[in-house]
């Protein structure tokens, strides 16, 4: 089942192993059961404080469990964890036989602390890049309290209860039967959703942080090289983020950064977190800033969070990044993640076999039209404009796929369902008028991005689109405060430039606190 060098890499890690583990196997007949009974067994022979056993009485055939010995499981994994979970395979085995999971102390605590029954149920596809995150965390809980337990499923071999429960997105995370979440959710998310207290406590603690000299409002590639350029300069610098690592967590593929000829976004945003980590910046997640005051006679600028914390700085820099555009049709919202998805990557498995559309016909809409006519029974591409925007090379690729329709001159009017999911899309041809229908199971949208400005309308000037305007230096229309990265108006969105715009925003904002403090 494993290959000799994952082998090798494999024993290495069960070296750290403290305390003796079972892996404990609810098999059938089938091929995959065979296939799991391989890995099982493959990993028993690495270790001798691994065994295993068939004695398993798990109702989702194939599954196995992890627990010490002598006690019951309360890590499963019903499907077999290769691909983008390999890691949450290893990760479990060494949390289960000992080994510490790099949390700091309170957090630990605090998991520790909740009381309660919590049965957590994961649905994942393997090639989903954002479902690990959510697998690990609940995993890691699990360890550490035994109120816990998780349950990873694989989507595409569970199929029956993904259409039982019209599961149309993953992750799709479920707490004692009933849906949690949907989508990427870190550690810290899952544990500020049940612990209700926590959200409070963590404004006390931000309403007693001293005033910065520089505040960063987002913490994608724009605001991480924002902050590494201010600690250097020695000040006292801070990230307030929703979701560290922004909108680069939901990206797969990254073949343009220049000097690393390829990673993942997850990848990249861990390396940006540690590089951050290694100088003095307070890093606040899971905080949403909700409104900006600007400072008066001398007075520093205040960035108010949904949590009712107040944080203070001399100067700020706004790098709050873009999301998803949506199309603004009836039946989009109605039907999100019940047919409607942004992620062809993560929920692209999940319509094996089934009609979908793609609305966009730039590089990223065609670039999701060529993977997922690799999955699904046929794709069709529909684009605004009479001519695919996408480089010539993917349209290349894309015309040579049978399975896939190119329709343009099409403006999406209406997402149609049953009331439960997707049954079909409604645009009007631009040129003939003419209204036409098509059935189909799922819609994939990508049309471009939103910048994330909503909460500084009327206070920083926003251009027509809703980006920030800002000179050549990165300054706003508001002394004090600068921009960088996909919120502005600086062209072209790309990682690359985010990164050097936020440098440059940092620059600024230091030559301005020497210049204000003379």
């Amino acid at each position: 089942m494993l290959e000799a060098a994952i082998k090798t890499q494999l024993k290495a890690y069960l070296e750290k192993l403290v305390t003796p583990i079972e892996l404990v196997a609810s098999l059938d007949d089938s091929p995959k059961a065979a296939e799991m009974r391989g890995l099982l067994y493959d990993i028993a022979e690495l270790s001798d404080k691994v065994s295993v056993r068939e004695d398993g009485n798990n109702a989702r055939r194939p599954s196995f469990g992890i627990a010490r010995v002598g006690q019951a499981p309360r890590i499963q994994f019903a499907g077999i964890p290769m691909g983008h979970e390999f890691t949450s395979l290893i990760l479990a085995l060494l949390q289960t036989g000992g080994h510490p999971p790099k949390l700091e102390a309170d957090v630990i605590a605090q998991i520790q602390a909740l009381d309660g029954k919590f049965h957590f149920e994961t649905f994942i596809s393997l090639s989903c890049h954002n479902c690990p995150d959510v697998v690990q965390a609940l995993n890691t809980m699990s360890v550490l309290n035994p109120a816990f337990e998780s349950v990873m499923i694989d989507g595409g071999m569970f199929q029956k209860e993904v259409e039982e429960r019209q599961i149309m997105g993953v992750p799709a995370i479920y707490l004692n039967g009933e849906l949690f979440g949907q989508g990427r959710m870190g550690l810290e998310e899952i544990l500020a959703k049940l612990d209700t207290g926590a959200i409070a406590r963590e404004a006390e603690k931000l309403n007693e942080r001293e005033t910065f000299d520089v505040l960063i409002v987002g913490g994608g590639p724009a605001g991480a090289a924002a902050a590494i350029y201010a600690a250097r300069k020695g000040i006292r610098t801070g990230i307030v983020a929703e979701r560290f690592g922004g909108q680069v967590l939901d990206t797969l593929g990254i073949e343009n950064f220049i000097s690393v000829q390829e990673t993942e976004g997850p990848k990249l945003v861990m390396a940006l977190e540690q590089h951050v980590r290694s100088y003095e910046v307070d890093i606040m997640n899971l905080q949403r800033a909700e409104a900006l005051v600007p400072g008066v006679d001398g007075q520093p600028i205040e960035i108010r969070l949904a949590s009712g914390a107040v944080l203070k700085s001399r100067s700020v820099i706004l790098s709050t990044g873009a999301r998803w555009r949506e199309m603004g049709v009836p039946g989009e919202a109605q039907y999100r993640t019940k047919g409607v998805a942004y992620c062809p990557h993560c929920d692209g498995p999940l319509f094996k076999g089934k009609r979908v559309s793609v609305v966009g016909g730039g590089n990223s809409g065609v670039e999701a039209a060529i993977d997922l006519a690799g999955l699904v029974a046929h794709v069709t591409l529909l684009e605004f404009d009479h001519e695919l925007r996408a480089d010539a090379i993917l349209q290349k690729k894309l015309y040579s796929l049978p399975n896939v329709t190119v329709i343009k001159s099409a403006l999406t009017t209406e997402v149609t369902g049953d009331g439960q999911k997707v049954n079909g899309l409604v645009y009007k041809d631009r040129i003939s008028h003419e209204m036409h229908q098509i059935e189909l199971e799922g819609i994939f949208v990508q049309i471009g991005l939103l910048p994330n400005t909503d909460w500084i309308k009327g206070t920083v000037a926003l251009s027509p689109r809703g980006e920030v305007e800002v000179d050549a230096k990165g300054q706003t229309s508001v002394t004090g405060v600068f921009a960088a990265g996909d919120c502005t108006t600086v062209p072209y969105k790309q990682i690359i430039i985010a990164m050097g715009e936020g440098a440059k925003a940092s620059l600024s904002a230091f030559d301005h606190l020497i210049r204000s403090s003379v």
